[in-house]
């Protein structure tokens, strides 16, 4: 929200010789975080209102050119009637005789250093510039010149209190619970409050009395989505009058584009007062207006020219025709104020705010209106809204009101809430009077009633977010200001450090770090859409989601049953700007869905007891902690020493082994079939009898729907799965020397290398200390369907050298377990 102190100086008695900074520290003590400081870019010497008084248009040249006289002061000129006249030679073509603009004379400086100087160009001397906004650094368009208008100012006035160059703007984030403060009302109220100065309520006008019959017939047929509608209708709209500049500038100041006085209007109406509205074009809706949800099927084209689609929880704004705004988002394209509207609809209304920003996210279709809605804001104000609208349209474009305004309310009051006026002194740690906590919730609009102690609290209508004693709490904590509260520090209890958990999950992160990869954490978040392209089967334990009620995104709005859509995504978005070897991995929760208990919802008047609190602990889902890593590219990188090396399914393998060793346990492989990895080349991870992950090449399909290269792979595992390390002992050294022993086993294809491996391991028996898979061949001599698998065993004993009978019988154990097992064949 940004906020101009020219404007909020309107409804602020501030101090006078109150600093920039005490404003930015009032701010902070209130609880708004302030992003930046605005200024206007520095402009020195002469820059003045003047008035176009002639335009000599000249020709001749390559492009239109024209040759102004502009009054540009009261300073006595020859000839000039006592007034200063300049000629000015300007290529823009959006202004007329009598309009007001600025003018930078000769000794002027803009921003970026344009030094203004009187110059002889196009067969005249231009004495001066007439400016445009991006020339003066007060906003983006170069179209045409800044025209101010022709009424309000005198030529020869100071342009920079005119534009707001010595103006600051303070661009302050507001949370999500504190809508009140999206406004100019809602910030001076605070500010008055912490500044101890009076203020003034743009929202305490009294609407005109209308009479006469509605306007319009309207029809709410939600009122739980929507408890207040008003409507004012107006006619006589001149359609080619401009907003003043006053507004007009108001609105570049808080980031908002002018468009036409109609729609300028609304904008600073809901600036002032937090109320959003919208103006349709009356000649364009048909029949009467109704207020309801989306039927199957319908469609509404918004003001962004997108035709959306409309689904069953989307609430219209609709006319005899179908629907002509998405209610609290965006109007519709169909009843856009025009170059040629001369009649409008005002429209205010406060809608239900979960609605408001499920519609937003659904439809990816945020507005600063939303912005508000979805925050909630004052149902209190909407016929003031109106009228402050009515007023400035027939102020600056002769609109007149037709009829008495709708105003269709189904409010429910809004109950009392018990506080002990001791509670915010007892939670902050100071004390507090209760006089003052009645003052303080005085000050922010709320009714108080009660003697002592025991107090009945109304919220004022503006702050829908007061619902409970802890929200009043919060609120007297906040206006006395954060900084009061005790900081101490508690003492640390000795002798606990890390769990054994936190040390492995360390130890994991820094094996796989340590082995090249870089760790990408992601949004715990999945959708069915990208399991889909996974191609995680229906009935997988995985497609048992969690469902968020008020997701981030519509596209993934559970909670992640596998860490590989997250991961994956990373993968792609590096590979689409520009990198070709990655390897990631990401260590974190999951979050598998299947039956659940419902959890009980405890207040927040005391702390829940031991049964609540078993009862919410009970009804977390289980959540495993799982590591997964996915590469593509070279692990290798090439250079003069070699051409480098892709990453293999092998490498997923390694990383896999990687965690296993250092969660200190370990892990045997197996071929194994899970989506998304390639049936032939994935493997089950596995620790003694059970599965524990899956690594290897991801399939093809899988490639192109994520628009992967081929060949990725990827490597999931359940770090909580693993069991817990054993005591390590040390190993018993040899003083004995080794035997070492090389052979070759020509098997299937289809026989895992683990499967051979685990045979010689069994016939090798004691005397095996090292086995080592070194090499792995196919072609000439070894048949078509097989390969040869090259192993280096290392024999020793560990009480006495080993002779030659005693290697040659290991070996010969090891060979024959090897060839009855897996139908191994000794390799010549």
């Amino acid at each position: 929200m940004k906020v101009p102190i020219s404007w909020l100086s309107e409804h602020v008695d501030i101090p006078a010789g109150t600093t920039v900074e005490e404003l930015d520290e009032a701010f902070v003590r209130l609880g708004f975080e302030v992003e930046e400081v605005l200024r206007a870019p520095v402009t020195t010497g002469p820059l003045v209102v003047g008035r176009v008084l002639e335009i000599e248009e000249l020709t001749g040249f390559k492009k239109p050119i024209r040759y102004c006289q502009v009054e540009v002061g009261e300073e006595a000129s020859p000839g000039a009637g006592g007034r200063d006249v300049r000629g000015i030679v300007c290529g823009a073509r959006n202004f007329a005789v009598g309009d007001l603009v600025v003018v930078a004379l000769p000794g002027a400086v803009l921003p970026g250093g344009f030094a203004i100087a009187a110059r002889s160009t196009y067969d005249h001397v231009s004495d001066g510039m007439i400016c445009s906004v991006r020339e003066l650094g007060i906003g983006e368009d170069h179209a045409g010149i800044l025209v101010l208008g022709q009424d309000g100012f005198t030529p020869g006035t100071p342009a920079a209190g005119v534009l707001g160059l010595d103006d600051v703007v303070f661009d302050l984030e507001v949370t999500p619970d504190r809508g009140y403060a999206m406004s100019l009302r809602g910030i001076a109220r605070d500010l008055a409050g912490a500044l101890g100065v009076d203020w003034r309520d743009p929202a305490a006008l009294t609407p005109p009395a209308w009479s006469g019959e509605p306007g319009w017939a309207v029809e709410v047929a939600d009122p739980a989505r929507c408890d207040r509608f008003s409507m004012l209708a107006m006619e006589g709209l001149d359609p080619a009058a401009p907003s003043p500049w006053e507004l007009r500038r108001r609105l570049a100041q808080c980031g908002i584009r002018s468009i036409s006085l109609a729609v300028d209007v609304t904008n600073i109406v809901m600036l002032e007062l937090g109320q959003p509205m919208h103006a349709f074009d009356r000649d364009t809706v048909t029949g009467p207006i109704t207020v309801r949800l989306a039927a199957t099927g319908e469609r509404l084209t918004t003001l962004d020219g997108v035709d959306r689609a409309l689904t069953s929880d989307d609430l219209l704004i609709a006319d005899e025709s179908g629907p002509i705004g998405l209610a609290g988002v965006m109007g519709g394209a169909s009843t856009e104020i025009g170059a040629n509207t001369t009649a409008v609809l005002l429209e205010a209304a406060h809608w239900e705010p979960a609605g408001i920003g499920r519609g937003v996210r659904r439809h990816k279709l945020p507005s600063e209106a939303a912005k508000r809605f979805e925050r909630g804001t004052d149902p209190d104000v909407t016929v003031v809204a109106l009228a402050r609208a009515a007023a400035l349209l027939a102020e600056h474009g002769g609109a007149h009101v037709v009829g008495a305004p709708v105003d269709l309310d189904a409010r429910r009051p809004r109950p009392a809430i018990a506080l002990d006026a001791g509670r915010p002194g007892r939670i902050a740690g100071v004390a507090y009077p209760p006089s003052q906590v009645v003052e303080v919730l005085q000050a922010i609009g709320a009714t108080v009633e009660g003697d002592g102690q025991q107090l009945q609290v109304t919220p004022p209508s503006w702050r829908g977010d007061l619902t409970d004693p802890a929200d009043l709490v919060e609120e007297v904590v906040r206006y006395l200001g954060f900084d009061e509260i005790p900081s101490v520090l508690p003492t640390a209890p000795p002798g606990r450090g890390l769990t054994e958990r936190q040390r492995r999950r360390r130890s994991i992160g820094r094996a796989l770090a340590d082995a090249g990869y870089v760790e990408a954490p992601s949004y715990p978040f999945v959708g069915e859409a990208q399991l889909d392209a996974l191609g995680v089967p229906a009935d997988d334990a995985r497609r048992q989601l969690i469902t968020l009620r008020n997701p981030l995104s519509e596209e993934a709005p559970a909670m992640r049953t596998t860490l590989l859509p997250g991961l994956l995504g990373t993968l792609a978005r590096n590979l689409a700007r520009g990198q070709r070897d990655v390897a990631v991995f990401e260590h974190g929760a999951v979050f598998p869905g299947g039956p659940s208990t419902q959890a009980p919802v405890p207040g927040v008047d005391r702390r829940p007891d031991d049964d609540v609190l078993a009862a919410l602990l009970g009804a977390v889902p289980e959540q495993p902690w799982h590591v997964g890593v996915v590469l593509a590219g070279n692990v290798e990188p090439r250079g003069w020493w070699g051409p480098g090396r892709p990453g293999s399914w092998a490498d997923a393998v390694q990383a896999a082994r990687a965690v296993a060793a250092a969660a200190g346990v370990e892990l045997t492989v197996r071929a194994g079939e899970l989506a998304p990895w390639h049936p032939g080349r994935c493997a089950e991870l596995l620790v003694g009898d059970r599965v524990v992950g899956h690594a290897g090449e991801l399939h093809p399909r899988v490639c192109a729907a994520l628009d992967l290269p081929a060949r990725t792979c990827a490597m999931e595992l359940d770090v909580d799965a693993l069991p817990a390390a054993p005591v390590a002992v040390g190993p018993h050294v040899s003083t004995f020397p080794p035997v070492l022993v090389d052979l070759a086993l020509v098997v299937a294809d289809a026989v895992p290398a683990a499967d051979v491996e685990a045979a010689l391991r069994e016939g090798a028996g004691e005397l095996l200390e090292v086995l080592r898979l070194f090499d792995v061949y196919t072609g000439a001599p070894v048949p078509a369907g097989s390969r040869s698998l090259a192993y280096a065993l290392t024999l020793r004993a560990p009480d006495r050298t080993l002779t030659g009978e005693e290697a040659n019988a290991a070996r010969d154990a090891a060979i024959a377990v090897a060839v009855e097992r897996t139908g191994a064949v000794l390799r010549g």
